[in-house]
Parts: C-alpha cells; sequence; structure tokens
C-alpha cells in the first residue's frame, strides 16, 4: 500500500502536466489557425482546475497505476475547437490534432534533460540525495508518461488525435466513414485496453522514442 501511495504520488504532477500542456496546445493552435473557442472559454491557461477531468485526469491514470501497467496516460477535459472557424478547416484541424502529442514530445525532451542533470545528485547516500530523489522519479515518470501520451494520442482511430489526423488527411467520402467511428471510439479503446492489444500497438514506437530521448544524452 505504501509503494502504491508513492508511485501515485511520484505520477500525480507528471500526469497533470502532460494532460494540460496536451490540451493548452490543441487551443492554442486552433487559436493561431482562427478558432478563439479556447480562448474565449478560458482553456489556455496553467491553472489545472480549468482542465481537469474527475475519471481522465485523476480516476483513469490511478487505476492504470494500481493494475501495474507498463504505461500510464490520462486526459484533461477536451479544448474545445469549432473546426468552422478555422481558415481552412480540413487542413487545419490536422495540425490542431498533432498540436498535443507533439506538445507532449517536447516536455518528454524537457523532463529527460531534468533528469539527466539531477540523477547524479539525486542517488542516496550523496549530499542533498534525500529530497533530490524524489524529483528524479518524477522526472523519470514525466518522461514515461509524455512518451505514451503521444504515441497512444497518434493511435488511427477516432475520438483520438491520430484518427483526426487520418480524417484530415483522407478523401471526402472516406473521411466521413472513419469519421463516423467516432460514436463508438470509447468502446473500441476499452476493448482494446482490456485485451492488452494496445500495449502490443504503442510498445514498439514507445521504446523506440525511449531509446532516441536517452540516447540523445
Amino acid at each position: 500500500m505504501e509503494e502504491t501511495i508513492q508511485k501515485i504520488a511520484i505520477f500525480a504532477i507528471p500526469v497533470l502536466i502532460a494532460v494540460i500542456f496536451h490540451e493548452i496546445a490543441h487551443g492554442w493552435v486552433a487559436h493561431r489557425l482562427g478558432d478563439p473557442t479556447a480562448a474565449r472559454m478560458g482553456r489556455l491557461t496553467l491553472n489545472p482546475i480549468a482542465h481537469i477531468d474527475l475519471f481522465g485526469t485523476i480516476l483513469f491514470p490511478g487505476m492504470l497505476i494500481l493494475a501495474g501497467s507498463p504505461f500510464v496516460f490520462g486526459y484533461a477535459k477536451p479544448a474545445p475547437v469549432n473546426m468552422y472557424n478555422l481558415r481552412n478547416p480540413k487542413r487545419d484541424m490536422v495540425w490542431v490534432a498533432l498540436a498535443g502529442p507533439a506538445m507532449n514530445l517536447l516536455l518528454a525532451l524537457a523532463f529527460v534533460v531534468v533528469w539527466k542533470a539531477l540523477m547524479p545528485h539525486g542517488a542516496s547516500g550523496l549530499p542533498g540525495g534525500s529530497w533530490l530523489t524524489p524529483l528524479v522519479l518524477m522526472a523519470q515518470g514525466g518522461l514515461l508518461i509524455n512518451i505514451s501520451l503521444a504515441v497512444f494520442n497518434m493511435v488511427p482511430l477516432p475520438p483520438l488525435d491520430g484518427g483526426r489526423v487520418l480524417v484530415g488527411l483522407l478523401p471526402d467520402p472516406l473521411a466521413a466513414r472513419v469519421a463516423g467511428i467516432e460514436r463508438y471510439g470509447f468502446l473500441i479503446l476499452i476493448v482494446l485496453l482490456m485485451t492488452r492489444t494496445v500495449d502490443r500497438i504503442i510498445d514498439p514506437p514507445m521504446e523506440f522514442l525511449l531509446r532516441l530521448y536517452l540516447g540523445i544524452f
């Protein structure tokens, strides 16, 4: 029980950072491309209260941690985007969708920099190790969470970002069919998670990105 509490405490802040910045990125890019909806609704703020979703930001990541999942991710309240305000709705929605995973990859880079900077000083027995070790573990968690979130969201299934990118790239008749899957998307995701199919889909790109990021430093 104590170990579980420690894991939740270490992952809580990185999860919040990952999901909040993910949604801010969607709203910010949409604003730059002509849709001010997120800005008008106060969703471009760093205030976590504006973004937290009880299930997606707190309960779902907590359940993954308790279940010993090899990856941890969550989601915040989706950034409101009105695609018809965009200057080129179909094309610009691709950029809006890509913004979230791109932000998580940038955050993963920041976390690995922090991890590598603190690691020599965060080991027990070294000066400052007693209080730096949790920060090292948070940086490790931040790296894993952000890579997980980026890769998972790029699975080409609506309503995930990868599904929205796919809809934006396909010809209109086929795009409409793929977009129609969105009403069943959450149920499909539950099945994929329960059957561990998601693990098999995202493990290879996650492993590649982890090796890449760690190899940089």
